[in-house]
């Protein structure tokens, strides 16, 4: 049997991250064959993480990244158990190498490659892990894309832009009144660009809650239905407004709607700007 040296034993944990004495007693196990005894880690490893399946997976990073001529993003949550093991080196590299991966393969949706990076982590980690979701952002030439990733990777936003003239993403007020808007949004949680994009069967759903809350006001009791009528239009518009991008008061100057800030950010660069689009993710929460 070959002798079983302490490089051989470091060697397997730093590939497997098993203990010192569960890498030694593979490694005499298998007669000091390192490929059979990284399997029977892993083994064990597999076998400890089906007892965790159950556990929840609600900690973990939003990752960010945009293609060098800002054609691409690509958005990964990536989850775990634990907020410690979110904050592990390895953890934190394996979604800036997945982001990566996403974006060269050009991924709408997590692949067999993509999960079996996670399973590996996770046998070696001996935690819960998850690639939750992944999103793919394409931009077109008269188009432009920014991100801003908030905290300690909890929130990540990509937004999406469009000019008639798009030599003016070169322009450095420009570029930073987007990533501003980026700003902005993780702030303000929009739930759409504007009216147009809010869905009609949820927005239902807000106005019979409205209409329940008035029917429990006694301060409305015996007004006319046209009155009632008005009223339940101005809570939806004024709702409206608080969910709606285009129409929340601008981060950096409240007076000013989004849409007015854009507006007037255009006409300064000599170019009309519009926001086509954004995804927000954020730790643990669906959109």
């Amino acid at each position: 049997m070959a002798e079983i040296t302490a490089a051989d034993v470091k060697k397997l944990r730093d590939k497997t991250g098993a203990g010192p004495m569960e890498c030694k007693n593979a490694l005499v196990s298998t007669g000091g064959d390192f490929a059979a005894a990284e399997k029977i880690l892993k083994e064990k490893g597999l076998a400890a993480l089906e007892k965790r399946t159950g556990r929840a997976i609600n900690e973990g990073k939003i990752f960010v990244k945009i293609k060098s001529d800002l054609s691409m993003a690509v958005l990964v949550e990536l989850n775990a158990e634990t907020d410690f093991v979110a904050r592990n080196p390895d953890f934190v590299t394996l979604g800036g190498v997945i982001a990566d991966k996403a974006l060269e393969k050009q991924l709408s949706e997590p692949d067999d490659e993509l999960r079996g990076m996670v399973q590996d982590l996770a046998t070696k980690i001996r935690e819960n892990m998850g690639l939750k979701r992944l999103c793919l952002v394409k931009a077109s030439s008269n188009e432009y894309l920014t991100h801003y990733i908030h905290g300690d990777g909890n929130i990540g936003i990509v937004v999406k832009c469009e000019s008639d003239k798009p030599e003016v993403f070169k322009n450095e007020d420009v570029k930073s009144f987007i990533f501003t808007l980026a700003l902005h949004i993780a702030a303000f949680n929009p739930a759409a660009i504007d009216r147009s994009k809010v869905d009609q069967n949820w927005l239902k759903e807000q106005e019979e809650i409205f209409k329940v809350q008035m029917e429990k006001d006694e301060k409305l009791k015996g007004k006319p239905d046209n009155v009632l009528a008005g009223i339940l239009q101005g809570k939806v518009n004024k709702y409206l407004s608080e969910i709606c991008l285009m129409e929340q008061g601008y981060v950096k100057d409240e007076k000013l709607t989004v849409a007015k800030a854009i507006e007037e950010c255009g006409k300064k660069a000599g170019a009309k700007l519009s926001v086509v689009d954004y995804v927000y993710y954020k730790v643990g929460v669906e959109a």
